[in-house]
């Protein structure tokens, strides 16, 4: 089997950076850019290129099979990246009741891609990553030489490939603090590996538990040998958990569309957002500090 031509699907790198002009940050002397990464591709958006490129060629035609939930951005770019690149892929789907349910839009989208879905019980959901448990997963879905990409798609190939938006904000002398949304932490993980030695990353994750460090972490030894760069995380803008879009948020996300003309998306995006303009208020930039916010993903559908 060769690998997949990725360099034909024409993605946009290095992705653009804009300066947003927010009274919000602007009076506490705080300047923000926004690292444009949504506009990488059409459909594989933001990190999901970055991760998902080193794994891609890793599979060298074989079967793709990865996890996720209902509303996983991380299924629908793998599907798309199927559809585009001619492989196969299966998407395991965490809740068995979902699969006596219509799809909702974004399983609709992986399904019209051509992934097959394959829905799990949460409790061999959870136990995905054993190997026995994994490799019945495997032969029921008839893919036992599959890659296997994990929940989020970071693993190992994932940080090493997204140490490259690091290293793009590197040659950024003005940037001193890159801040991002955080779901499994793959991207923080490589971003932190590829800026410079004064610079630092901020998560903000978006998952409730406080267990993201210790990922990040892991993934960095696993990709690097050990701890890489300045990095942070703010476990405060949450809103109570992966998809929770209380009405605080979606109107924060409606304002700042209004002030700058940017569809926000709410999962990560409008979380790390409102989460940057509570640390300016608070003072947790010195004044002249100039923030690089990472745009991950748009809105869908």
């Amino acid at each position: 089997m060769t690998s997949p031509d990725l360099a034909a699907l024409r993605p946009r790198l290095p992705s653009p950076v804009e300066e947003i002009a927010d009274g919000r940050l602007g009076r506490h002397g705080v300047r923000l850019l926004l690292k444009r990464d949504d506009l990488i591709h059409p459909d594989l958006i933001g990190n999901k290129w970055r991760k998902l490129a080193p794994n891609l060629a890793a599979a060298a035609g074989r079967t793709v099979v990865t996890f996720g939930g209902a509303y996983s951005n991380h299924l629908r770019a793998t599907a798309a990246a199927g559809r585009l690149l001619g492989l196969r892929t299966v998407g395991v789907v965490r809740g068995q009741e979902l699969s006596d349910r219509p799809l909702n839009p974004s399983l609709a989208r992986c399904a019209a891609d051509g992934m097959r879905l394959h829905f799990v019980d949460r409790s061999m959901y959870r136990r995905k990553s054993e190997p026995e448990t994994l490799a019945g997963i495997l032969r029921e879905v008839d893919a036992e030489d599959a890659h296997v990409v994990p929940e989020g798609g970071s693993n190992s190939l994932a940080v090493r490939g997204c140490r490259a938006l690091g290293e793009e904000l590197r040659a950024r002398a003005d940037v001193d603090v890159v801040a991002l949304a955080c779901g499994t932490g793959g991207t923080l993980a490589g971003l932190a590996a590829g800026l410079a030695p004064d610079q630092r990353v901020l998560g903000t994750p978006v998952l409730k538990g406080g267990f993201l460090s210790a990922e990040i972490t892991a993934l960095q030894k696993q990709a690097f040998g050990g701890r890489r760069g300045d990095w942070s995380l703010d476990d405060r803008f949450h809103f109570g958990g992966y998809a929770r879009v209380p009405t605080e948020l979606d109107a924060f996300a409606e304002d700042f569309e209004d002030r700058h003309g940017l569809a926000v998306e709410r999962l990560y995006v409008a979380k790390l957002l409102y989460g940057l303009v509570v640390l300016a208020a608070e003072g947790a930039f010195p004044r002249g500090t100039t923030v690089a916010a990472v745009v991950t993903g748009r809105p869908f559908p």
